[in-house]
């Protein structure tokens, strides 16, 4: 958002711009990207593959969080996006230091639920999966000839950088999930590029400041002064070109994810990209109470951020990651030789494994 248009929730904050914020502010950003990713899923989804003069045409200004659209969705069900995010939550709940094939693991499971609607870039790539998530990526790509640059990704990667504190881990866990699927890099790029900015947005820095420093030298770097000409495709870059620009210009999380919506063409991961970021920034307690209250998966939702937040703070203040088994919680550190686990609710570590 602009910072000179900022009211409320985005009046500059107290802290220093860059200073790491107390884990508390950290938990609250968690839950609001997470919510905030559904909401603009949801509400997205009621105009995906619309123009922005037929939704004109049927509802004015959609604003509510009502359902419907080419999916005859229920008020507030969302779609693939949420599902896939919350497929990576998991993953990395499961397995916090390699996550990729718990991710894995859970898109299958995901997939064979038979959800309304799948990606075409990642449905090729669960078809054609056979123990090498890269190698079904680069076979899905060659099957579609060589465009598999979707937002599939891109709607999903948010997790990675609100469970990993350290970017270096972060950046390459961001890649390694997109890769999964799609195989030509600039999905993989444009998610390590979101997920920088989601990174500085929770150590402190305002929002457009992280939106400016990120988008230098990209081709991204338009997005901050430019409306893009494109319409809000599943492209990826069209994708992230459209989120950016409006988190930046927005006054504040819900016309940022209603202007979204509003655009048309793959609205529902153009709002869910946009309300990820801003509901981040924002966090939770500034979201709108109506479209919270609105959504369908919203216990799945809290105790999505609740372990994410566990497993972030592991590795902030205990020098670990925080992996989680089913009532019971285990703290893994490891070394360059070897890595400890400790029961958390027995306050016992395991054998050393090396």
């Amino acid at each position: 958002m602009r910072e000179d248009r900022h009211t409320g929730v985005f009046e500059e904050r107290e802290s220093r711009e860059g200073e790491p914020k107390a884990m508390e502010d950290i938990r609250e950003k968690i839950m609001g990207g997470l919510f905030g990713l559904a909401i603009g899923d949801a509400l997205g989804a009621t105009t995906e593959f619309m123009s922005k003069r037929e939704i004109e045409d049927t509802f004015g200004r959609h604003t509510e969080i009502v359902g419907g659209g080419w999916l005859h969705l229920r008020p507030g069900a969302t779609t693939d996006d949420t599902a896939m995010a919350l497929a990576v939550v998991r993953g990395i709940v499961d397995d916090p230091v390699n996550p990729i094939r718990r991710i894995g693991q859970h898109f299958i499971r995901w997939y064979e639920s038979d959800p309304l609607d799948v990606g075409g870039t990642v449905r090729a790539a669960l078809d054609a999966y056979d123990g090498d998530w890269f190698m079904a990526a680069k076979e899905a790509h060659d099957t579609l000839g060589g465009r598999s640059a979707g937002n599939g990704t891109l709607m999903r990667c948010l997790p990675v950088a609100l469970a990993y504190a350290d970017i270096h881990t972060m950046a390459s866990i961001s890649s390694d999930q997109s890769r999964m699927t799609h195989y030509d890099g600039l999905a993989a790029d444009s998610c390590v590029l979101y997920n920088r900015i989601v990174h500085r947005v929770l150590l402190g820095e305002e929002l457009c400041g992280a939106i400016e420093a990120e988008a230098v030298g990209s081709p991204y770097e338009g997005s901050v002064s430019q409306k893009p000409i494109s319409t809000p495709s599943s492209y990826v870059v069209d994708t992230l070109s459209w989120a950016l620009y409006i988190a930046y210009h927005a006054r504040d999380f819900e016309e940022a994810v209603v202007w979204a919506a509003n655009e048309g063409g793959d609205a529902d991961t153009t709002a869910a990209v946009v309300g990820g970021l801003v509901g981040t920034y924002a966090g939770y307690d500034a979201l709108p109470v109506r479209y919270v209250e609105a959504l369908q998966d919203g216990n799945a939702l809290r105790d999505a951020a609740e372990q994410v937040w566990l497993v972030r703070q592991g590795a902030t203040t205990m020098g670990g990651i925080i992996a989680i088994r089913g009532n019971s919680s285990y703290l893994v550190q490891v070394s360059h030789s070897h890595a400890r686990v400790l029961d958390l609710e027995q306050g016992k570590y395991f054998p050393r494994i090396t």
